[in-house]
């Protein structure tokens, strides 16, 4: 299996890639958001899911670990494909993501092209009760000719750190004796209006003030 590739990019399709990694190259399927970030020529570390099948086998391609991970994880849901998975990843952010599944917000998923009420409502009820993917505990090093992060880096940062003080803050309710899919509503409740940025404390804080009688 592949879970990683580093290399140079060497062309870029309608919705796939093909990075050139020591001479072999290697055709990834990604997402238009991840295509829209490449450049033909430039270094790129891509965070690789791969697909075998007896007539088939496929890489799709993440600059983020996290949206690896939201791929693996929305396919768990039935009706879900790699397509309906890149279209949701395309549409909404992954920090928006568990924040719509605790709140049970369809109408964030049917944002996505291809993806219709029914598949909108099966996705936020089947993985309200499921906790976010973890990923890969993979390096984050930046590429060679990088001198400081790139936006999309901060960004990824940021998701990141919102995705750690969500986790924190739940874990920290689920400690106080709370069910795990209230405790995760209330902490989406609090960073979707608002919240966003706010430290650990504030949120358990505040999410305590939304579950209060």
């Amino acid at each position: 299996m592949i879970g990683m590739l580093k290399g140079l990019v060497e062309a870029i399709g309608a919705d796939e890639v093909v990075i050139d990694v020591n001479g072999v190259g290697y055709l990834v399927s990604a997402g238009a958001q991840t295509l829209a970030r490449l450049e033909v020529g430039a270094d790129v570390k891509l965070h690789i899911e791969t697909h075998v099948r007896e007539d088939a086998f496929k890489l799709f391609g993440f600059l983020d670990e996290a949206e690896r991970a939201w791929f693996v994880h929305l396919q768990s849901v039935q009706g879900v494909g790699a397509k309906a998975a890149f279209a949701i990843l395309d549409a909404v952010p992954v920090s928006e993501i568990a924040n719509a599944i605790g709140l049970g917000d369809k109408s964030t998923f049917g944002r996505a092209k291809g993806v219709g009420p029914k598949l909108a409502t099966r996705i936020a009820t089947e993985l309200k009760d499921k906790a976010p993917p973890a990923g890969r505990s993979l390096g984050l090093g930046l590429p060679a000719h990088a001198s400081a992060p790139s936006a999309s880096t901060e960004t990824s940062a940021a998701s990141n750190d919102e995705a750690a003080v969500r986790e924190g803050a739940v874990s920290a309710l689920l400690n106080l004796g709370y069910a795990e899919t209230v405790a995760r509503q209330a902490v989406a409740t609090i960073q979707r209006s608002g919240g966003e940025g706010l430290a650990l404390g504030e949120v358990i804080r505040q999410s305590l003030k939304e579950l209060a009688p």
